[in-house]
């Protein structure tokens, strides 16, 4: 049996001032796909201004808008209603030599990016603990080194920190430990992304009681189909990970994204609320 969750999931600023303008991406709605089902999705901008909604490469939804009038404080109101359910078992994987020959889309997750660079020598040790496994021993393998390597550490790093850096401090908060985990899968030969969405923090979760909830990141990896970990909690991705956005790391999936015209903002409030309802 799956769940079904509510979000709340908003973002203030109060500027210093009056901003003149505003240009802004959104990705705070949750996807539909094979583990999930989306039942309501509203966004709400205050000041009230147009939305345009698009999908981009990866999938994601992705809502813009404009502010073009003064503005003292803006608002960005998410509200979702998702039903989940728990991964599916994973079935046989694809062979290492499968996973060499892979094209398209797939291929994009191979490749390191800024955020999800190691060192070759980092690379070369991966490939050699992966070899006598198949691709999803290794996959766990790799998502439970990192959650054994790297200490939970708000504050530790930032939005620019890469996965090497993240290895060589072994500090980071769920950001870093995808990232990290990201990285190494694809110096073993598995194609891996970043995905980002809410958790509910609690396993066991009553029903009908609002909890702060949180953003969060995970991975998914690629052996013929796609498998989700959890490396900060150290599990299979379950009732309680709602899907918002994938890509090859943060910089593909940010909840907000823009420029504006005005003052520095004096105050950023983000709160998320998650409420199992089923």
């Amino acid at each position: 049996m799956g769940w079904r969750v509510k979000i709340r999931h908003v973002t203030g600023f109060e500027y210093d001032g009056t901003a003149s303008a505003s240009y802004n991406e959104v990705r705070m709605t949750p996807l539909d796909d094979g583990r999930q089902n989306t039942l309501e999705r509203r966004l709400i901008v205050r000041p009230a201004t147009p939305i345009w909604t698009y999908v981009d490469h990866w999938g994601t939804l992705v809502s813009v808008f404009d502010l073009p009038k003064a503005h003292t404080s803006l608002t960005i109101e998410s509200v979702s209603r998702v039903e989940t359910s728990a991964s599916r078992p994973r079935g046989k994987p694809l062979s290492w030599g499968e996973l060499r020959t892979v094209d398209g889309p797939v291929a994009e997750m191979l490749r390191p990016t800024a955020q999800s660079s190691i060192s070759p020598e980092l690379a070369a040790t991966v490939r050699e603990h992966a070899e006598g496994h198949d691709p999803h021993e290794t996959a766990e393998a790799i998502a439970w080194s990192v959650n054994d390597r790297v200490a939970y550490t708000p504050g530790a790093t930032g939005v620019l920190t890469s996965a090497q850096e993240v290895w060589d401090q072994a500090v980071g908060v769920c950001q870093d430990m995808s990232h990290l985990t990201v990285a190494l899968m694809r110096a073993a030969g598995i194609p891996a992304r970043y995905v980002s969405g809410y958790l509910h923090p609690q396993r066991e979760a009553e029903i009908g009681r609002r909890v702060v909830g949180q953003s969060h990141a995970w991975v998914e990896y690629w052996t013929g189909e796609w498998s989700a970990l959890d490396p900060t909690n150290r599990t299979e991705v379950g009732e309680g990970h709602v899907v918002v956005a994938r890509g090859r790391d943060y910089s593909d999936v940010p909840p907000l994204k823009g420029v504006y015209q005005g003052p520095p903002a004096e105050n950023q409030e983000v709160t998320v609320e998650v409420t199992r309802l089923a």
